[in-house]
């Protein structure tokens, strides 16, 4: 599922303003993503599943859409 798919702009704004201010909150949000680029300016931590299974959990302010997408491939490193 997305959750802005289909969304005008101001909307999409508007649901991510509206969880990131949960997040401020102290909730603890679970969100997945299918645009790279839109989870890395909504999260804290991104972890990366690999067939199934996680294979890391990164900072998502230290971390590069490169390094992701290689986790997500298979890369160990």
């Amino acid at each position: 599922m997305q959750l802005t798919r289909g969304l005008d702009v101001g909307a999409t704004e508007a649901v991510q303003q509206q969880l990131l201010k949960e997040r401020e909150r102290g909730a603890g949000i679970v969100y997945i993503f299918t645009e790279l680029e839109e989870f890395m300016t909504m999260s804290d931590r991104i972890a990366v599943m690999y067939r199934g299974e996680f294979v890391s959990v990164l900072d998502a302010n230290n971390t590069t859409i490169e390094e992701i997408g290689l986790l997500m491939a298979g890369s160990k490193n």
